[in-house]
């Protein structure tokens, strides 16, 4: 598990193959997560039930001291977050562009380890450079038993 001794370990807690539920129960997608390098990177690969299918690189960044993932998806979407630890969740944030030319919206996702063995991803969104937040996704992630 996590350790404040070893930070590039701080989000094994996200490895496995897992079934998504929204916050009703219904599954919205299936979610593998799979270290790499050793543990030095951690590959996403996320197919939702709708179709839309991504994949992201997280790694440890030891020199500014920040996790940084990098999100593409099947719609041409692309998400670029940083982070870290906080008392005991993973919180990655940073910007992504809108459909209006001149706003970038901030983003702020959420990964939570619960005692049960899921983890809640709450994804976040502001128009309003952090003032307000809006709940984009509330997902649960259910380890896959096969």
């Amino acid at each position: 598990m996590t350790t404040d001794a070893d930070p590039q370990r701080a989000f094994d807690f996200w490895t496995g193959t897992w079934d998504v539920h929204l916050p009703d129960g219904r599954q919205v997608g299936t979610n593998r997560i799979e270290p790499l390098y050793d543990g030095a990177a951690l590959r996403e690969e996320w197919e939702g039930a709708g179709g839309v299918r991504g994949t992201s690189l997280n790694a440890y960044d030891p020199a500014r001291d920040v996790w940084h993932q990098t999100w593409v998806d099947s719609t041409g979407s692309l998400l670029l977050l940083e982070g870290g630890l906080e008392d005991g969740r993973m919180v990655l944030s940073g910007v992504a562009p809108t459909d209006a030319a001149d706003r970038l919206d901030r983003q702020r996702i959420t990964w939570t380890p619960n005692a049960d063995g899921t983890v809640r991803q709450h994804w976040e969104v502001s128009t309003d450079e952090g003032a307000t937040w809006t709940t984009a996704f509330d997902g649960e992630y259910r380890r896959r038993s096969s």
